[in-house]
């Protein structure tokens, strides 16, 4: 990092991204906060991009996603100055930028960042609190050095196929992921190659089938699983059952040899199926803990912020809607009364909103008319989930997503609901979404119960049958 200062026109030059977590609520006004002609420039890897400046002390918002309010999304400072100019001073002195992700930048009501971005540079222009904040991390070293303290090791099963290659991607520009192990069947070796050269932290290897699957797994904090077949015009998710089950059951098999400490992220459709499979799987090997595997249902939760924001003139930043039951059809339920900012839908919206949740990667599946499913949104979405579960294994006392798990919500073995993740896993179920339900959230609960059983019961004799049959 290079720091250009004179008395009038101080400037931060920084080319990094970092991960930060996007809030609710805007600063206050109050000048510890943000000074005048203060700016940041924040991009997300999926074309997400939030650009706020406080000339005024009015925070102004140019976005277009956001990741949730306990999620991350990238933050690239490409520059902070005071001043409509900036110094070209040839003196320049050069700091290491040193993200510490155990240290929050707790002065931005609406920026809450897990990493934080710290400056040797006394100027004030940032403000008293934050001049402090910025002050405490930086410390001088050679010219050039960069450094991030990246420590977690993620090894994606499936990293060839139209979800795990832009995830993949994603993955490679988290600073929180030291070590990125990609894996499949065939053609793995070409996408790390080209993620290699991304000048991110982690570093990128390839492992191509059944036989260098377990060094893949070697010491790897979270696994996520995209691997199977996608979804194709006319097939529902119990069509791809036959196929990703095998594969799902292969692939947690080998997790619970060589990694069974992990987070296990299962995105491989049927989730209301592949999940239980992969539970009994762990069972059998007696490593199964339940806080931590995970059925990544956040793709849901997106749809549904999106839709609600736009069906509501909403800022999208703003929207939090709870989903719980399922992954397929009628098993997903977005808890309409419980969307965040709080606001009013008429019985009409409701039921529209409601089927468009359920149906919506039918929706992609029919757009793009045979040529793939919700490759990309779903990426997105497990990235997300995986952001979360790095910045809980990091010590984020305040993680919540919603997950398909192991429950006692309802009288079924797993469910869809929000839960608060830390270090060891889920910690907490969040109980209050089921509070005051109204009678059309009420009887979709009731509705989804028998579908989602039999799928749960479906993944569960499959995995228990291959075991006798073996």
């Amino acid at each position: 990092m290079s720091v250009h200062t004179n008395s009038s026109y101080p400037t931060v030059r920084i080319q990094h991204t970092v991960f930060s977590q996007l809030l609710k609520h805007p600063p206050p006004n109050d000048s510890n906060y943000l000074n005048p002609f203060f700016n940041l420039a924040i991009t997300h890897s999926s074309l997400f991009s939030l650009l706020f400046f406080s000339e005024d002390r009015e925070l102004c918002l140019n976005t277009g996603y956001k990741m949730a309010a306990t999620s991350a999304s990238a933050l690239l400072i490409g520059s902070i100055s005071q001043g409509s100019k900036t110094s070209s001073l040839p003196q320049s002195k050069t700091y290491i930028t040193h993200f510490n992700s155990r240290t929050h930048l707790n002065n931005f009501s609406n920026l809450k960042s897990f990493t934080s971005i710290n400056s040797n540079s006394k100027s004030s222009f940032f403000g008293n609190k934050l001049t402090t904040t910025l002050h405490q991390s930086f410390t001088k070293t050679p010219p050039n050095t960069f450094q991030v303290n990246a420590s977690f090791k993620v090894a994606i099963l499936g990293a060839a196929g139209g979800i795990g290659q832009p995830l993949s991607l994603l993955t490679k520009m988290s600073p929180l992921v030291s070590d990125l192990h990609l894996y499949d069947i065939a053609n793995v070796k070409g996408v790390a190659a080209d993620l290699s050269h991304c000048n991110t932290p982690s570093k990128v290897l390839h492992f191509t089938g059944n036989d260098e699957l377990p060094n893949c797994l070697k010491d790897i904090d979270v696994v996520v699983i995209p691997a199977g077949v996608p979804r194709k015009p006319g097939m529902t998710r119990d069509d791809l059952f036959n196929i990703n089950a095998n594969i799902v059951k292969t692939l947690v098999e080998a997790v619970a040899d060589y990694s069974p400490n992990a987070f296990i992220h299962i995105i491989s459709n049927p989730v209301n199926s592949t999940v239980p499979i992969a539970a009994e799987v762990l069972k059998q090997k007696g490593v199964y803990n339940p806080k931590k595997l995970f059925g990544v249902t956040t793709l849901d939760v997106v749809r549904a912020n999106t839709f609600v924001a736009q069906k509501k003139n909403l800022k999208l930043i703003d929207v939090d809607v709870p989903v719980i039951g399922g992954h397929a059809g009628i098993t997903i339920l977005p808890l309409l009364s419980k969307t965040k900012p709080a606001v009013s839908f008429t019985d009409e919206e409701v039921e529209e909103l409601t089927v468009r949740i359920q149906n919506a990667g039918t929706e992609v599946v029919e757009a793009k008319a045979g040529a793939g499913s919700a490759t990309l949104s779903m990426a997105y979405a497990a990235a997300r989930f995986l952001e979360s579960s790095l910045r809980a294994l990091d010590g984020d006392g305040d993680v919540y997503e919603c997950s398909f798990v192991e429950s006692e919500v309802t009288e079924l073995p797993f469910f869809a609901s929000r839960v608060k993740i830390g270090k060891d896993g889920i910690e907490a179920v969040v109980l209050k979404d089921f509070e005051g339900l109204t009678e059309f959230e009420k009887k979709g609960l009731e509705k989804l119960k028998g579908e989602l059983k039999g799928s749960i019961e479906k993944g569960v004799d499959f995995a228990n049958k291959e075991k006798l049959s073996g």
